[in-house]
């Protein structure tokens, strides 16, 4: 276990720039340009405090949604090039021999690596969000405060808004990173045979897999149109937009996460998230085998 955890944090270390330092930096112009757009006049404080004013909570929720949305995309586009990256990247550096010295498996340096992708990575990426929730949570209070609001007498409610959209955060990375599970695995196995060249290839490949059903078995009008392609779809569609959350978005009604939870809970296949959990365990097992023999000397 502690080579495990070992092993985790080696691929931390190697990649803090993307998960980071990356997202760090991006926080940072995002607080300069909203302080520097305040200071030279680009927003006003007063219409900004105003629209905190009428309606904090609306506002706050849009607001904060908005970069829990962006982070949730930030992470898996992000997750996608490390599995294609960090797979091959002891053949590419040349550090196979060190790690095949090291008393550890293939299977286990490779589980360690879509290891690091369901865990250390997603939660930095999380903290980072509730930072950003934070900032805005700040600008609410102070613009509101600034416009004779009452700033600060808002913060119990802001409070609440914030956990509440934090908690559902939380809750879609978990549920994400495990739907998207089988993908990351995929996208990762294929780089262990050909390098970075998996990240076209696994765009390609379902296309490839579709056109073949379709010339052996016959379909619709065209090679897309098939059932391996349809299945494909239906896996890469994260069941969130939908439900709940296009209900609420018409509404008054404030955000709430146990509606939400409740709602993407039963939206959720758990069949299609077992079946991708053995997916993703083989294929980095065939790809550790692929490894090991093709490294062997």
């Amino acid at each position: 276990m502690k080579a495990f955890v070992a092993l985790i944090r080696r691929e931390f270390l190697e990649h803090r720039g993307a998960f980071l330092v990356g997202p760090l930096l991006l926080v940072a112009v995002l607080l300069g340009s909203t302080i520097l757009a305040f200071t030279v006049g680009r927003i006003d404080a007063r219409f900004s405090g105003a629209l905190f004013t009428a309606a904090p909570m609306r506002i706050y929720e849009w607001g904060f949604l908005g970069f829990a949305f962006a982070w949730s995309l930030y992470l898996v586009a992000t997750l996608f090039f490390y599995c294609a990256d960090s797979f091959a990247a002891d053949k590419r550096n040349n550090a196979m021999l060190f790690w095949k010295s090291m008393p550890v498996s293939d299977f286990t340096v490779l589980l360690s690596k879509l290891g690091a992708a369901l865990t250390i990575f997603p939660a930095t990426i999380f903290v980072i969000a509730l930072l950003s929730g934070a900032l805005l949570f700040g600008v609410a209070v102070s613009t509101s405060a600034l416009n004779g609001g009452g700033g600060f007498a808002l913060l119990g409610n802001v409070a609440g808004v914030y956990a509440q959209v934090a908690a559902s955060l939380l809750l879609v990375l978990a549920l994400g990173l495990l739907w998207y599970l089988p993908f990351m695995a995929f996208v990762g196995a294929l780089a262990t045979l050909v390098g970075r060249w998996a990240i076209p290839l696994s765009l390609l490949f379902p296309a490839l897999l579709s056109t073949l059903e379709w010339v052996v078995l016959g379909g619709g009008w065209q090679p897309l149109s098939t059932r391996t392609w349809e299945y494909l779809q239906y896996r890469a569609d994260f069941p969130l937009t939908q439900g709940y959350v296009e209900a609420w978005s018409t509404t008054a009604a404030p955000f709430s996460f146990a509606a939400f939870a409740t709602d993407l809970l039963t939206r959720i296949s758990w069949v299609q998230i077992a079946i991708g959990a053995v997916f993703a365990v083989v294929v980095v097992y065939l790809a550790s085998q692929y490894r090991r023999r093709n490294n062997r000397d």
